[in-house]
């Protein structure tokens, strides 16, 4: 049997030959691939319009193959080249993991970094007294009281159908602080549109706040709210509450994987274009917050075949509400 995957010249081949009117059996044979492959691939790739366009499919499969990646085991080779060249060279984590990079050496991430030197701290360690900062301008605590989110339940059970964005009403959660960690906003965007709603959070991340926020914002969607993913985060710590008020099931992301929220964290990337970092949110409304969400909701997405979140989402909302009616 032929590999099961498809390249970027096959999708475009799908395409002519499914404008074509040809069944997804006689591409299948046409391009030498398993008919399943052929009927899965228009399936998981297809647009919110029904139509399976070759560059929006390439999009979906670049983004979930980005999404799945895992992060890399920490080797000792690693560690003993992390701890010369911390020691040595006073390198940052992130130039510890450019220059590997550069030289097409394995390396994990700069947050892994992160995490051996805020771990070797704890032990009594000095590696932290070679980074420039002295770990003072990361914001989390190194030492202390950790704090436990109880009954959490990991993305490693979450239904497959959420990866694929099969579906309208599976989403992503965050939230974004404000200068000298005052104030934060929380951001929930809906994964198959991309779809944003907002909410500023005068008393920062206080988990009961949050979990009333995120029902205020979601209640209207209910019947379109499958699933929320979230990091680990402490002011996720109300989840259960979110869970029954609005009949969903919430997963936890792994630590330091932000891939699996990516959507997430490029909506935010967005809302940093009118709300910079460093910025007091004390300057920003709740209007000026609402503004800067129908903004975002109203811009083009080549994902989206140039039109907007906004016009999908309720487009698709629209067509489940019919269904149900």
């Amino acid at each position: 049997m032929k590999k099961s995957s498809i390249t970027r010249e096959q999708r475009y081949q799908i395409q002519v030959l499914l404008q074509a009117g040809t069944k997804p059996s006689s591409i299948a044979l046409l391009i030498e691939k398993d008919k399943s492959v052929i009927s899965r691939e228009i399936k998981r790739n297809k647009s919110p319009s029904g139509k399976y366009h070759a560059h929006y499919a390439q999009q979906l499969a670049d983004l979930r193959k980005e999404r799945f990646k895992r992060a890399r085991k920490l080797t000792k080779e690693m560690q003993a080249s992390i701890i010369k060249e911390l020691e040595e060279e006073q390198w940052s984590p992130k130039q510890i993991k450019g220059r590997a990079v550069k030289k097409g050496l394995a390396m994990v991430s700069h947050e892994r970094i992160y995490q051996l030197i805020r771990l070797d701290k704890e032990k009594g360690g000095e590696l932290y007294k070679h980074t420039r900062h002295r770990l003072k301008h990361r914001k989390r605590p190194v030492g202390g009281k950790k704090v436990i989110i109880k009954h959490k339940v990991s993305i490693d059970v979450r239904p497959s159908v959420v990866a694929e964005k099969a579906r309208l009403g599976d989403w992503e959660m965050d939230t974004i602080i404000g200068k000298n960690n005052q104030g934060a906003i929380l951001t929930i965007v809906e994964r198959q549109t991309g779809f944003l709603l907002m909410k500023k959070l005068p008393n920062g991340k206080h988990a009961k706040e949050l979990a009333k926020a995120v029902i205020d914002l979601l209640l209207p969607y209910k019947n379109s709210v499958h699933t929320i993913t979230v990091d680990n985060g402490t002011e996720f710590a109300a989840h259960q509450l979110i869970a029954k008020k609005l009949d969903t099931s919430i997963f936890f992301a792994h630590p330091y994987s932000s891939w699996e929220r990516g959507l997430n964290e490029y909506t935010n990337k967005l809302i940093r274009q009118y709300i910079p970092k460093k910025e007091s949110f004390e300057n920003y409304n709740d209007q000026i917050i609402k503004e800067i969400q129908y903004k975002i909701n109203r811009r083009p997405r080549e994902i989206l075949g140039f039109e907007n979140p906004k016009h999908v989402f309720y487009s698709n909302l629209d067509k489940k509400v019919a269904l149900a009616g």
